[in-house]
């Protein structure tokens, strides 16, 4: 006699996270504003609790690049203050950096 099993067992996709690199800690300022956001299409949350971090307008190689948004874990206690450019009073623009805040 020859016995035969089949065993289905649910299917569970790797937890994937989006991250960028750690921007650095030091305050940007240039003399052209950023260009307007671009409209991103937020992709279905990888796993369960997922939370949205919008893109924005970074500086790198003397102009702006725009960085996408990406999925992070929630920290709980914290809020996610977004990356941001400011217009200083002397005219120039100021990046202050975006991140999880008590």
């Amino acid at each position: 006699m020859t016995l035969s099993a089949c065993v289905v067992a649910p299917y569970r996709q790797a937890e994937v996270v989006y991250t960028q690199p750690v921007p650095n800690e030091a305050e940007i300022t240039v003399g052209t504003a950023p260009p307007a956001p671009y409209v991103e299409v937020i992709p279905a949350a990888p796993f369960l609790g997922a939370v949205w971090i919008n893109g924005y307008w970074g500086w790198s190689q003397g102009r702006h690049q725009w960085i996408p948004g990406r999925y992070e874990r929630a920290r709980p206690g914290y809020r996610w203050e977004p990356h941001h450019w400011a217009q200083g009073p002397r005219g120039n623009w100021h990046l202050r950096g975006g991140g999880w805040r008590r």
